[in-house]
């Protein structure tokens, strides 16, 4: 692996751009020793370039349709002052903003003024469980060391084969790409999924995206994250949404969710359910606060874990009133995706020498842990930002001219092709067929 360093790129107290760094190597390692294993040649030296790295991580703020700026966070999305400290809220959603005022007992046309007096008089924790109460999203900030998450007992990576010696459902032949011919079923949502399933479609897998007719997605969110791939809507509640999901499976060599441990299981989604249906499979999972312990069924994203685990805290601005901070990146998403491309790749060339199926499972208080884990906070780095101009692109889709954040993944030597760009750029939400090319 052959590095090219930046200056200036993920400035951060904790070592965000080694965290990035090493996730889109270990990426790239394992896309290059798949595309090895079905091409029988070595595998190639992989380049990471820090520059392209600090320009993916942050991809969503570089997006442009039209020269538009993306929306990343909504009004009531932030930290807030709390009687005995700060909690952070998410409100991104219509429906996470509803439960937000009504469980604070505020108006729908309520505003940051009015939140903002609501939480002050309250204790950040009581906050925090009243607005769960209410199927909102806020966690109090904790101090480093005091979270109320068991970081210590969370692995980076859960994996297991199953099958072992099993014939392979579908033969992967020698192709141009490391991941040419895969068929991946992509049931995630913002980020950390999306940017996996954003990978492997850059690495030439056929990726199909299926949401629910009836959840809104930030538009946004979705360019940023659907290059390469084709986006269906199904209703899974309903028996012909079913039946089109299990064909789908039939012939699918990838399938990965991104929601709350369970919430899936009663269409069918639980992966011992999916491997018993179908052997073969590789199931890869991720979620936001791990797969057990007190907060296994709490709704969460990259900001809300950077609270709830010490980071915001870590990262505090330098004035009198302790405005908790953030990551330069929302990191704990962007190297999740790239660690559960990774594992997913990993298992395609497991799937390729000795056949059977995998389960993959990660989660961004893992992450977080892992970024945390016994070492030393040090003091920003000064001197001038990076220049991000070479790592973007521009393309005309249906949504518009799209700037966009050229990959990071790269094998300079040329002994296994490497990807250049996603074959397609991003279309509108749900309008592709649910079917495979």
């Amino acid at each position: 692996m052959a590095y090219r360093a930046v200056s200036g790129g993920l400035p951060a107290r904790l070592p965000v751009a080694e965290l990035a760094r090493a996730t889109v190597g270990v990426c790239s390692l394992a896309a290059a020793e798949l595309g090895a294993r079905r091409s029988g040649g070595a595998v190639p030296e992989v380049r990471v370039d820090e520059g392209a790295v600090a320009t993916a991580f942050v991809s969503e703020r570089h997006l442009r349709i039209d020269g538009r700026k993306p929306t990343n966070f909504a009004p009531l999305s932030g930290f807030w002052r709390a009687a005995d400290g700060w909690v952070r809220t998410h409100a991104n959603y219509p429906h996470h903003r509803a439960r937000l005022l009504a469980a604070l007992g505020l108006s729908g046309d309520s505003g940051p003024d009015e939140l903002a007096a609501a939480l002050a008089g309250r204790p950040a924790r009581a906050i925090q469980e009243t607005v769960y109460a209410g199927g909102g999203l806020a966690v109090a900030v904790a101090e480093p060391g005091e979270s109320e998450i068991p970081l210590g007992g969370l692995p980076l990576i859960e994996s297991r084969w199953i099958g072992e010696g099993a014939p392979r459902p579908r033969p992967l032949p020698e192709a141009a790409l490391p991941a040419s011919g895969v068929r991946v079923l992509d049931l995630t949502r913002v980020i950390a999924g999306p940017v996996a399933t954003r990978t492997l479609a850059l690495l030439g897998a056929d990726v199909l995206r299926i949401d629910s007719p009836g959840l809104p997605e930030d538009p946004d969110a979705h360019a940023d994250t659907g290059f390469g791939k084709r986006s269906a809507a199904l209703d899974l509640g309903a028996p012909e949404g079913r039946r089109t999901l299990e064909a789908l499976l039939a012939d699918a060599d990838v399938a990965v969710t991104g929601y709350r441990p369970g919430a899936l299981d009663r269409f069918g989604l639980a992966p011992d359910a999916l491997l018993e249906r179908h052997p073969g499979l590789i199931v890869a999972q991720l979620c936001a606060w791990g797969w057990s312990g007190p907060w296994v069924g709490r709704r969460g994203f990259d900001s809300l874990v950077q609270a709830a685990t010490g980071i915001a805290a870590i990262e505090a601005k330098a004035d009198a009133d302790g405005h908790p901070g953030v990551l330069p990146a929302q990191a704990l998403d962007h190297g999740t995706g790239y660690l559960l491309a990774a594992g997913v790749l990993r298992g395609l060339t497991a799937r390729q020498e000795v056949g059977g199926g995998g389960h993959l499972r990660l989660s961004l208080a893992g992450t977080a842990s892992w970024l945390l884990h016994g070492i030393a906070p040090v003091p920003r780095g000064g001197g001038p930002a990076y220049d991000p101009a070479p790592w973007l692109a521009e393309t005309v889709s249906g949504l518009g001219t799209l700037r966009y954040a050229c990959s990071p993944i790269a094998f300079p030597d040329g002994s296994v092709d490497g990807p250049l760009d996603w074959a397609r750029p991003p279309g509108r939400l749900g309008v592709d067929a649910p079917r495979w090319l």
